[in-house]
């Protein structure tokens, strides 16, 4: 990948564009922190795969291990913010060392634990170390690469998590599933250990403050805030409907037990092609590319209502919804760099913290209708998509900018 840089000819008579390419270590660096988000992602998500196994080994209740995803999701919440601000001067190729280390290390006590308390701990470490890291990786990976080319950087970041979904936890259900469950917490360590070894050796040492990245390229907090509060809504929506997505799948569309696998791997596999696409686009016009993610979030989520009883309609709707919310998670660190009205860290500890409250208040939402009428998921997170989109075309209308009061021009002074 190259950029424009200004030179001088050996001729001298002025500059020309001359070709300045992004070093490999960049792109070393870049990949080390893709595989971050692909574990983080993949063991944040483990339990619901490893769910039986842990319980009959641990002696408690599907709904124990359940526990183990909802307070991670909330421990990312309550301290993404405080943290991140805790370590606002600190190198960030140390703080993403040590939270990778932590990940390593929390694994690794995942494995070997004998009860469930010191497992909710471990889990609780883990989450801890996940809402520093995503408010610091974002911007640290946007800093590896030019200004213009920032938002497909990010696209190669937030692959990782896509295909921690895809591949990460697929693979770690089977590894448990074939020699136990501890032995997916602990591959998780050695691939969390080879992470670490790039990051540290690859990523340029940097102080907050001293990357292009560390600050918006446009501040608006108006814009920020409805970026916020859009991202909330628009994941909630997208929740609703895809946590409760297998008895949508049995119950209303009437698939076998055994075709849940193949569509939930299409969907996935749809949500890599969403964060592929959405890296080609984003750099031109983020706002577009994240209102076009949440339109296209709500006109599937409507298609899944409506179509639901056709086994042919809903997978065509689980492709575009999934394709939708990872170009949506994609484009939001993209977003949250522009806009940032302050330092870029804090506002992406905003932005993953509305998009945990999502997750969470999606889940509470759904829940209220999975048992009676599970259909009515699909028109509830389409309608709080719809809610989200108008936060998004409303953007524009609270802008700080539009609002700030223009200065006045000094009279010229004539000559009598």
């Amino acid at each position: 990948m190259t950029t424009s840089r200004r030179a001088s000819p050996p001729g001298g008579d002025g500059p020309v564009d001359a070709p300045e390419r992004v070093p490999t270590r960049a792109w070393v660096a870049l990949g080390g922190l893709a595989t971050s988000t692909f574990l983080y992602v993949t063991t944040e998500n483990l339990p619901i795969g490893l769910l039986p196994l842990v319980a009959e080994d641990l002696g408690v209740s599907r709904a124990s291990v359940g526990l183990l995803v909802t307070a991670y999701a909330l421990v990312v919440v309550l301290a993404s913010v405080p943290l991140t601000g805790l370590v606002r001067r600190a190198p960030r190729r140390l703080v993403l060392t040590v939270l990778l280390g932590v990940l390593v290390a929390s694994s690794v006590v995942s494995a070997l634990v004998d009860g469930y308390a010191a497992l909710l701990a471990a889990r609780v470490v883990t989450a801890l170390s996940q809402a520093l890291f995503w408010s610091v990786v974002t911007p640290v990976a946007a800093g590896l690469v030019p200004a213009h080319v920032r938002g497909r950087a990010l696209s190669v970041l937030y692959s990782g998590a896509s295909t921690g979904v895809v591949l990460g936890v697929p693979v770690g259900t089977w590894l448990g599933q074939l020699a136990g469950w501890r032995s997916a917490f602990a591959a998780t360590a050695v691939v969390g250990l080879v992470a670490l070894v790039v990051v540290a050796a690859a990523l340029p040492e940097r102080r907050p403050g001293e990357g292009a990245a560390d600050r918006g390229s446009a501040p608006d907090r108006g814009r920020y805030g409805a970026l916020v509060v859009a991202t909330a809504v628009g994941v909630t929506g997208a929740f609703v409907a895809l946590t409760y997505i297998t008895p949508f799948l049995l119950d209303v569309t009437g698939l076998p037990p055994h075709a849940l696998g193949p569509v939930l791997l299409v969907r996935g596999l749809a949500a890599l092609g969403g964060v592929v696409v959405v890296g080609v686009l984003v750099d031109r016009n983020p706002w577009l590319a994240f209102a076009t993610a949440v339109a296209v979030q709500a006109a599937a989520l409507a298609v899944q209502h409506v179509g639901g009883a056709s086994p042919v309609v809903t997978t065509v709707s689980l492709v575009l919804s999934g394709a939708a919310l990872s170009a949506l998670a994609t484009t939001l660190g993209t977003r949250a760099l522009e806009v940032a009205p302050g330092r870029s860290d804090m506002a992406a500890a905003g932005t993953s913290t509305a998009f945990n409250v999502g997750i969470m208040a999606g889940a509470l939402v759904g829940s209220r209708f999975v048992e009676d009428a599970v259909r009515a998921t699909a028109l509830v997170g389409a309608l709080l998509s719809v809610a989200a989109l108008a936060v998004v075309l409303a953007e524009p209308l609270v802008s700080s900018r539009r609002r700030a009061p223009a200065r006045a021009t000094p009279p010229e002074r004539t000559t009598p």
